[in-house]
């Protein structure tokens, strides 16, 4: 064996001073001991324990009261989708044939202009005019049946209060026999669609006579009349 076989390498012994691995890692807690540690190897308490238990305990309360509440919004909302899509597919189905029912109680009270131009009955008259008004007077009651089984109905407002939902005021008349703002007279009635208003009613309504309105009421009614004229 030669010389430089047997030469051991020149190693520095450890400092003193320059810590270990096994120095820097913290010996565990001794399970039959019943100490507890941190993280940092360090013995606490018990109350310090319960101390961090109960924060963490709240922080995970505070969580799931969050979590609970962004769900009910969320379900409420959701709800509200459903039964907003329930109404309009509900309108669009009650009210799809708006357009077309409007032309149909056009021609209803063009039924009832031709029923109504038919005189009265009379003794002695002749029988085709009896038959001509039962036969109109038949067809206008099944063509009215028919639109009320589809929603569709007619009102008379005659005698009536006036009412701007579903009437439309075509002219005034003076009247003492009937209170200021009663329907006298309908030129055709409120139609109605599944009791939304498809058509107004064209009415005549009441107004007061001059001599019953308030002496102030007559002077602002002259002051106008004489300001249009």
């Amino acid at each position: 064996m030669s010389t430089q076989d047997n030469k051991i390498p020149n190693v520095a012994p450890p400092s003193a001073d320059a810590p270990t691995a096994a120095a820097d890692t913290p010996a565990p807690a001794d399970p039959g001991s019943g100490e507890v540690v941190n993280l940092a190897g360090e013995p606490i308490s018990a109350e310090q324990l319960m101390q961090v238990a109960s924060k963490r305990i709240a922080e995970l309360e505070a969580e799931l009261a969050d979590m609970r509440e962004r769900w009910m919004r969320a379900e409420a909302e959701t709800q509200n989708v459903r039964n907003r899509a329930r109404r309009e597919v509900e309108e669009t189905r009650q009210f799809a044939v708006q357009a077309f029912a409007r032309d149909v109680v056009e021609a209803a009270e063009n039924l009832k202009r031709g029923l109504d131009s038919i005189p009265p009955p009379v003794p002695g008259e002749p029988e085709i005019l009896s038959r001509l008004r039962d036969g109109f007077a038949g067809v206008e009651r099944n063509f009215i049946g028919i639109l009320e089984r589809n929603g569709i109905r007619r009102q008379d407002p005659a005698g009536a209060v006036f009412d701007p939902n579903l009437h439309q005021a075509m002219a005034e008349q003076e009247s003492i026999e009937h209170p200021p703002g009663t329907v006298l007279q309908a030129w055709s009635g409120a139609w109605t669609l599944n009791g939304r208003l498809l058509r107004p009613a064209m009415v005549v309504v009441t107004k007061a006579p001059p001599a019953e309105l308030p002496a102030a009421a007559r002077e602002t009614a002259g002051q106008k009349l004489n300001t249009t004229a």
